[in-house]
This record gives C-alpha cells, sequence and structure tokens, in this order.
C-alpha cells in the first residue's frame, strides 16, 4: 500500500528488480478489482485511494474474509484519516505492518484528524524493530549530511542577531532584494555545492556533477524565486544557465507555518488563477527545454510530474523549485543538494533532507544542505527524535577543521614517508602509500565543498600531479582484468580511480601546452613545458597509455599550422595508415569534436560554454573540465 502513484511505481520496480513478475501493479480499480479476485496475483501494489474506491464499491466481498496482509509504505503519511479506518473495518482476517523512517509521535503529531489515530502507534499498534538514521548511515546504506546556515537579512547594528534571522515575517522573506540576494548566492555557489567538476558514469553515460531541489515555503515565494532566476539567467548563452523546473500543486501546499510537510497532491483545479497561469508558463518553458507537449491539466500535468521525476533521476535537470512536492518519498542518486528556505521540523525536516543523502558512488560523500532560515535547534531535535540524543555528530557532517586537521596531517605522513623522486619499494610499503593517498584523495573531495579550502591544499598542483602519477603506475602494476571505475585488487588494496577522475586532464589541456611549447621553443623555456606535458599525461588515467601517440605529436608539430588541425591530421594518419589496425579511422565529429582511437574528446574549453575552470599554476593557463 502507497499513498502517491509515483510510489507505485518506485515499488513495482523495485520488486522486478528482485524478481520478475513477482508482484502485481494496477492502474485503476476495476484492475485492482481483478487482482483481489485472482487466486495467483499473490503480492498486489496499489495505493490507499484505489482500495480506497473498491471498498467503497463492494460493500460484500469474499476477498473481505480471506487472510490478507496489508504493508503500508511510509505509515506516517495518509494512514491515519477515513479511508484507513474504512478499509481496517471491512477486512475481517488481516495483519497490518506499516514501515516509516519518520514516525509520528505525540511530539511531532498534527492537531487535526481523529485523535485516537493521531500517531503511527495508535494507528498500527507496537513498535516491532527500530532501524534509525544513524544505524544506517554506520552501515552505509545512506549519507551524513553537511548542512551550511547563509544569513539573508541583515539587521540594524547593535541587535543581537544569531547566524540566521529566524524572522518569520513574509514582507521580509519576500522582499524582491532577498530574493535577489538568495537566488545570486545559489548561481553563485551552484558548481561547488553540486561538484560541477566531478565526472562519473551512470547507467553507461558519462555525467558531470550532481544537481538539486530548492524548497520554498509557499506558492507565491517558489514563483518569485522561479521569476529570479529567469531574470538573472536572461541573456546568458544556454550552456552557462542552470536548467530550471518548477512544481506545485493545490492551494493546501501553501505555506506550513509549523513546518511538517503537507500531503502531497496533483491537482491543480485548487489553484488561484495567478498561480495556475504561471505553472502553466513555467510548463510551457519546459516543453520549449526538452520538446515535450504538458500543461497543468489533469492528466498531462501528472504525466508532467512523471517526465520531471525521470529527468531528475537522469540529471537532465540542475535545480527544480518546489514548495511541498519530491520532498517526501522521492529518490534520485543524482541528487546531492537541497536548497531551503522554509520551515521545517521533525519529520519534515528528516524527509525533507534525506532527499539528498542516497548513495551514489565515491564522489558523493554527503547529502548537501544549505540553509537560508535558521533550522539548527529543529535540526538538533529532529535528530534527537528520530535517531537519538547523541545522533547529531554521526549524521551530520564534520566541521571543516576537523577535516583539514586531518588532511594536513596525512599530507605530512605522505611527504615524509614517501618524498617525490624517491622510488617506493617492496609490496608493503606500496600498499601503504596507495591507501595513504585514497584516503587523502576522499578528504579532498570533501574539502572542496568547503570556501575555506581553496588556496589551502598545501600540495603544489605539479606535487599533487606527481604522486598521482605514482599512484596510477601502481594501478597499472596491481589492476586486475575488471574495468570498474573503484576497483578492488585484491583484499586489501583499493584504488579511487573515480575521485582521480574529478580532475581528469583532458586533450584540449594538453593541446593548449603545446601551443604554448611551440611559442616558446628556443627560449629556454620549452623544456619546463614539455615537462608539464609529460607530468599532466601521466597523471591522467584516460591519457597514460597514449602517452607515445602524444609525444609523437609534440615532436611532429610544427610552428606554421594550427595545432588543432595537425592534431587531426595527426590521429587520421596514425589510424588510416596501419598503425592501430583495431580502430576505424574516424572523422571529424560535427562542432568540433575530435577522437583518439575510438575515444570521444571534449571541444576546446570556451569560457562561453560555462563550465567550471580550474587554473593549472604550473602550466599558467585555465583549464575547463570539460
Amino acid at each position: 500500500m502507497v499513498d502517491r502513484k509515483d510510489l507505485d511505481y518506485q515499488t513495482m520496480r523495485e520488486y522486478e528488480r528482485f524478481e520478475k513478475g513477482a508482484a502485481n501493479s494496477n492502474t485503476s480499480t476495476a484492475v485492482l478489482q481483478r487482482q483481489l479476485e485472482d487466486p495467483n496475483a499473490r503480492i498486489i501494489i496499489t495505493t490507499i485511494q484505489k482500495l480506497a474506491r473498491f471498498v467503497a464499491k463492494n460493500k460484500r466481498h469474499p476477498v473481505y474474509d480471506a487472510h490478507v496482509v496489508v504493508i503500508f509504505d511510509e505509515c506516517h503519511r495518509s494512514q491515519f484519516g477515513d479511508m484507513h479506518e474504512e478499509i481496517t473495518r471491512v477486512f475481517k482476517r488481516y495483519h497490518l505492518f506499516g514501515f516509516t523512517g519518520t514516525p509520528i509521535f505525540a511530539d511531532n503529531a498534527g492537531r487535526s484528524g481523529n485523535p485516537l489515530r493521531r500517531t503511527t502507534e495508535q494507528a498500527f499498534g507496537d513498535k516491532l524493530h527500530t532501524y534509525t538514521i544513524v544505524d544506517a548511515i554506520n552501515d552505509k546504506n545512506v549519507l551524513p549530511f553537511r548542512i551550511d546556515y547563509i544569513n539573508t537579512i541583515k539587521t540594524a547594528p547593535g541587535i543581537k542577531d544569531k547566524q540566521v534571522p529566524a524572522i518569520d515575517t513574509e514582507r521580509a522573506l519576500l522582499d524582491p532584494e532577498r530574493i535577489r540576494q538568495v537566488v545570486g548566492y545559489i548561481r553563485e555557489h551552484f558548481d561547488q555545492k553540486t561538484k560541477r567538476s566531478a565526472a562519473y558514469s551512470l547507467d553507461g553515460k558519462r555525467m558531470v556533477g550532481f544537481n538539486s531541489l530548492f524548497a520554498c515555503a509557499s506558492i507565491d515565494a517558489a514563483k518569485r524565486y522561479y521569476a529570479e532566476f529567469a531574470r538573472q539567467q536572461a541573456g546568458l548563452p544556454p550552456a552557462q544557465r542552470l536548467k530550471i523546473g518548477l512544481i506545485y500543486s493545490f492551494a493546501v501546499n501553501e505555506a506550513e507555518a509549523d513546518g511538517l510537510l503537507d500531503e502531497e497532491a496533483f491537482e491543480t483545479d485548487g489553484l488561484d488563477a495567478s498561480s495556475r497561469d504561471f505553472l502553466e508558463a513555467a510548463i510551457q518553458d519546459y516543453n520549449a527545454l526538452f520538446g515535450t507537449s504538458f500543461d497543468t491539466s489533469a492528466d498531462k500535468f501528472q504525466n508532467y510530474y512523471k517526465d520531471l521525476s525521470q529527468r531528475l533521476k537522469k540529471r537532465e535537470l540542475d535545480l527544480v523549485i518546489v514548495v511541498n512536492m519530491f520532498l517526501t518519498g522521492f529518490d534520485a542518486t543524482t541528487l546531492n543538494t537541497l536548497w531551503v528556505d522554509k520551515n521545517l521540523r521533525a519529520h519534515g525536516l528528516i524527509q525533507a533532507f534525506s532527499r539528498t543523502n542516497r548513495i551514489l558512488n565515491s564522489v558523493k560523500t554527503y547529502g548537501n544542505i544549505v540553509s537560508f532560515r535558521d533550522l539548527e535547534q529543529e535540526t538538533n531535535d529532529a535528530l534527537a527524535l528520530f535517531g537519538n540524543k547523541d545522533a547529531k555528530g554521526i549524521v551530520l557532517l564534520k566541521p571543516y577543521a576537523d577535516y583539514y586537521a586531518e588532511y594536513q596531517k596525512q599530507i605530512a605522513e605522505l611527504v615524509q614517508r614517501f618524498p617525490l623522486g624517491e622510488a617506493i619499494l617492496g609490496e608493503a610499503a606500496q600498499k601503504a602509500f596507495i591507501k595513504l593517498f585514497g584516503s587523502i584523495l576522499r578528504l579532498k573531495n570533501i574539502l572542496t565543498a568547503f570556501d575555506d579550502f581553496a588556496g589551502n591544499e598545501i600540495l603544489s598542483a605539479r606535487d599533487f600531479q606527481d604522486y598521482q602519477s605514482l599512484y596510477l603506475n601502481l594501478y597499472a602494476e596491481f589492476r586486475s582484468a575488471s574495468d570498474a571505475e573503484k576497483e578492488t585488487i585484491n583484499d586489501d588494496v583499493v584504488f579511487e580511480i573515480e575521485l582521480i577522475k574529478q580532475v581528469e586532464i583532458n586533450v584540449d589541456y594538453i593541446l593548449l601546452l603545446v601551443e604554448r611549447y611551440l611559442q616558446a621553443k628556443g627560449s629556454g623555456a620549452d623544456k619546463e613545458i614539455r615537462a608539464t606535458i609529460e607530468r599532466a599525461v601521466n597523471a591522467s588515467p584516460s591519457l597514460r597509455n597514449k602517452k607515445d601517440l602524444i609525444e609523437q605529436f609534440v615532436d611532429s608539430v610544427s610552428t606554421k599550422g594550427k595545432v588543432d588541425a595537425q592534431w587531426l591530421a595527426f590521429v587520421a594518419s596514425q589510424e588510416g595508415g596501419g598503425t592501430r589496425p583495431d580502430h576505424r579511422r574516424r572523422e571529424p565529429q560535427p562542432g568540433g569534436d575530435r577522437r583518439l582511437h575510438g575515444q570521444r574528446l571534449p571541444r576546446r574549453c570556451d569560457p562561453d560554454r560555462g563550465h567550471g575552470d580550474h587554473e593549472d599554476p604550473a602550466a599558467g593557463v585555465e583549464v575547463c573540465e570539460g
């Protein structure tokens, strides 16, 4: 039993992954009835609304006397009303089980509805087992959270202020200047928070970075934020614009003063004319972006919701502005950041935060929460309610200073035990280096999300590159035939290749260095640039096996022609001339793409394309991660 159509589909997909044909889903109450009358339909997945309609239409039915086990998913929602009471009234021989990550206790119960069924225990009976968010994080089933509190309202001098003033007046919170500043902050920090310099594979596709939700306090706030994003991004090239979606439903989705998320609904008929017209226009923007044809009519809006959710999961959208929708039950492993400008507490807070902490890979190390409200006390209270009073230290990431102190310690150990220029002799020493440098890579992956880390990396870019080359040399020696990006070589050696690929050097960067090499030829500086080229190739997992080819090109390149054109001709001659008979010759691709032995190579870095730029001090040029 689920309480939303999208959870119906999500649950069915999980059963299918376990065993094809194990469960039966349905698209209507009529189909549900046929399944209830079919002795071979042992497991049925349905919404509580469809079952309630079945009960209303069938005052008497044989299934009511059968032994039925009803399992409620997300049983903190939708289970305390008339539908629940009617279902439990008509079935005679049943067992009820409820699962939820955020039970309703007396402390977080609402004030409406049946007073005898306000808590999870009242509706479902005694608690049988507890597996808290603390357990899940300790078992590495979900990630911890990192929370930033951003001050957006300035008070007069002399007034004692918290880090983020919890001023809950609509006029102050929806002030156009505050809206402008919040949107500006998100745009400025978006790449950093969502790790847009990090590349990884998902379902066979190359992805760059993660995506996010923006939780607003009301439909009015969501409209203002969407309009401000459009204003600030107007005139930018498409590649520099964040791809933004907007979704909300009928008026009950408006501001919840107590911070408990309201039930999700899919009806738009209850929206006032202004809100529906605005949503209609936003959906038309979405249609223009993706070539779809949705609108706010009943069926098409539900299809819009499904399409939006799928594009979020595939990382085709950067940010979706919501009020309550998507903040409960929705799972997308590519989502790592929640921007928050609404009051949240208790189960509403934990549910919303938990959209960000689904495990994906070693690049995604935590769920990122950026709050424009002071939710620190509400966060601590919620963790105490659903974890335990000591949960904060486990569920929340440690402060920057703690990670940086460990990073300093490990870098000092690296330099002392494994100085550059000295061979690492013996398998024991090599394994110790692999373990230490892998730990440094994981720490650095966390630290890059903190503003304070910029400029405090300790090792120079060149030295870090040299250590990375050593690491990759050992990887080449140890690795098995597996192609996994994070590859366990044996029981005690794990290489963090996925984390190295975050800062992957690409061919465009090498070509930029070659141009500088030609300009400096004969001046003495050319030897240093040549060494930089060699160092960059050695530090790249994808280019080091093409080292000989790249060196041949550098030796043959002429000052008289364009380096790009010479590179294409060189690759074509190598492939077409029989040097690599196992690969077909490839023509240059439209838009400037280049291919080297079947591998797609990015186009020359262009500041108008909106990529994250990274300066390599050794090369003195900006490098686009592509």
